[in-house]
């Protein structure tokens, strides 16, 4: 009997981990944007292609990740309706087995995750999992205002 209660213990523990994994996949977290170290970011991403000349949403994916091909429709429909604003948004995928040292730099530890730059290079938010397309949105827009 006391074999039943530890592996229900077990049980109801793994799931209670899950389930706040789970409240935080895909949550828009804001970075501290004040201790960030910028010119040692500066060279990695010029060399993907951000380059200063517009907000960025940079999103890190491998083709063996499912949940990447749903970032990559949710960030390219957001960018898509922010096109005609002063700063559009770039979108740049990034293949992480392609840039491992940019993904090191940007302390990636799982995929999907998508970052959001300013147009000083600085990151302003991070999501783990899949974004959801408003709050992508609500992040983005105050950066693409001139």
């Amino acid at each position: 009997m006391i074999e039943i209660t530890i592996l229900l213990l077990v049980v109801l523990a793994a799931a209670a981990v899950g389930a706040l994994l789970k409240r935080r996949d895909g949550k828009l977290r804001t970075s501290d944007t004040g201790a960030q170290d910028v010119s040692a970011r500066t060279d990695l991403l010029a060399s993907i292609g951000a380059d200063n000349s517009g907000p960025a949403v940079l999103h890190f994916s491998a083709d063996w990740c499912g949940p990447c091909a749903a970032v990559r429709r949710v960030v390219a429909g957001v960018t898509e309706e922010l096109s005609g604003s002063p700063r559009p948004p770039l979108d740049i995928e990034v293949d992480i087995d392609a840039e491992p040292a940019l993904a090191k730099e940007l302390n990636v530890l799982s995929l999907p995750t998508t970052f959001v730059f300013d147009v000083e290079g600085r990151e302003r938010f991070r999501i783990s999992g899949v974004p959801k397309s408003a709050d992508l949105r609500t992040a983005l827009e105050p950066l693409t205002v001139g």
